[in-house]
């Protein structure tokens, strides 16, 4: 038997009406022992958590912590803010980076973390 490419497969599903369509899938729950709704349906949240997981993200300082020159030192190295703007963002929180990829923004909240900061991503 000859194999079909994807392309002529769907080409060949385009053609079908509703009911063959369904009397294609029955067979194959029979013949193969799968349901291949059930695979669609099941892959489509992996899919959607993956998206989500890899979504741009914004790393929000909430505090400082106990040792705030460490914290300030890699604010000024992070985001090329002067002293003073470092510092100002170190004493009042708020925004560290926006809308950077997620394993970023991963490594950001870790190395401030690390330094005692409170850190929230957006």
């Amino acid at each position: 038997m000859a194999k079909f490419t994807k392309e002529e497969f769907i080409n060949g599903l385009k053609e079908m009406t509703i009911l063959e369509v369904k009397e294609l899938v029955d067979a194959m729950k029979e013949e193969f022992g799968v349901d291949p709704s059930a695979v669609a349906v099941a892959a489509a949240p992996a899919a959607g958590a993956a998206a989500e997981e890899n979504a741009a993200k914004t790393v929000v300082l909430k505090s400082a912590g106990g040792n705030k020159i460490a914290v300030i030192k890699i604010l000024k190295e992070i985001t090329g803010l002067g002293l003073v703007e470092a510092k100002a963002l170190a004493d009042n929180g708020g925004n560290v980076k926006e809308n950077v990829p997620a394993e970023e923004a991963n490594n950001i909240k870790a190395q401030l973390e690390e330094a005692g900061a409170e850190i929230e991503l957006a």
